[in-house]
């Protein structure tokens, strides 16, 4: 095959009107999925658990089934169900390992992208290699062959009174498990209640802390709450600024100072996760601690300065070194 023939391949395999079925219903899966995750409505719906599942566990998988079996001979249509699901189980969690060493780390967004990125990459490799092959030899869904098999199944012909029934139960069976599956994972048990508290470093990860600087200089973290309480909590975030000594007599740390820096409100939905940047400014050198309390509600007024660790709902604190 000669260099020419080679693009003029590849641009054809990219014509809207040569994508093969089973391909563009796949991209169509694809970006419903990226609906249920990002769009109002269906975001909040059981939609989101109809398009985001097939999305991870089904289309990455098929895809690359498709790109690595571009004709009709290389795989039957279970062999290809089975590698497909197989296949995406392997691949996500690849993808969010490597995720895991880039500046964008494992969050719903990278993932998205990630997947989606993915997905057009082998899709357009499998449209290329169906093209290359004879138009007989290319795999392509049997509709035809399925609509007829089907009406035969159901409508008479060969197929026995108690066939027939047969067929039909099992089909009933099968959405009935499926819309089983599909509402213990929308609407769970109620569980465990708790909320999660964490800072990470300005890059997004656990490393990396600003815990020695110049005073007066600005310094910024990353603080995570995650929402599992089965409600939604406007949580309040208060920072203090705290000189404290230890004691060798006593054995014991004793609070001399804790200035509040700073108080910042934030909704989070359950079952989400909010993570904001958050810029700090030390202006005391004797400064060794700074203190980070969350409140699910209103914080009180005042707190004693040796009582600010079981003040809040949750509590958090970076050890200083201010020059």
């Amino acid at each position: 095959m000669t260099s020419e023939t080679t693009v003029d391949t590849l641009i054809r395999s990219l014509d809207p009107r040569t994508i093969p079925l089973d391909l563009k219903g796949a991209y169509l899966w694809a970006f419903l999925a990226l609906a249920g995750i990002y769009a109002p409505i269906i975001s909040e719906s059981l939609l989101r658990v109809v398009f985001v599942l097939p999305f991870i566990l089904f289309i990455p998988g098929y895809l690359l089934t498709a790109a690595l079996f571009p004709a009709r001979d290389d795989l039957d249509g279970i062999g290809r169900v089975a590698l497909s699901i197989g296949l995406s189980i392997a691949i996500v969690p690849l993808l969010g390992f490597a995720l895991n060493y880039t500046p964008w780390g494992i969050r719903l967004d990278s993932i998205a992208v990630t997947l989606l990125a993915f997905g057009l990459a082998v899709g357009l490799t499998a449209q290329f290699r169906r093209r290359e092959l004879p138009e007989e030899s290319r795999f392509a869904i049997p509709l035809a062959t399925c609509r007829d098999s089907i009406r035969e199944e159901f409508s008479g012909g060969s197929v026995s009174r108690f066939d027939r029934v047969l067929n039909v139960a099992l089909i009933a069976a099968v959405l009935v498990a499926a819309a089983t599956t599909v509402f213990i994972i929308a609407v769970p048990k109620e569980g465990e209640k708790f909320t999660e508290f964490y800072i990470l470093g300005p890059r997004g990860k656990a490393a990396d802390y600003p815990t020695e600087f110049m005073s007066g200089t600005p310094q910024t973290v990353i603080i995570g709450i995650g929402n599992h309480e089965y409600r939604d909590i406007t949580y309040t975030v208060e920072t203090f600024a705290v000189e404290s000594r230890f004691n060798n007599v006593t054995n014991r740390s004793t609070v001399v100072s804790a200035t509040l820096l700073d108080r910042f409100s934030v909704t989070v939905p359950h079952n989400r996760t909010v993570e904001q940047p958050y810029t700090f400014r030390i202006m005391d050198p004797d400064t060794n601690r700074i203190e980070f309390l969350l409140f699910a509600g209103t914080p009180p007024d005042t707190i004693p300065k040796n009582n600010l660790t079981d003040a809040g709902y949750r509590n958090l604190h970076l050890w200083l070194r201010v020059h």
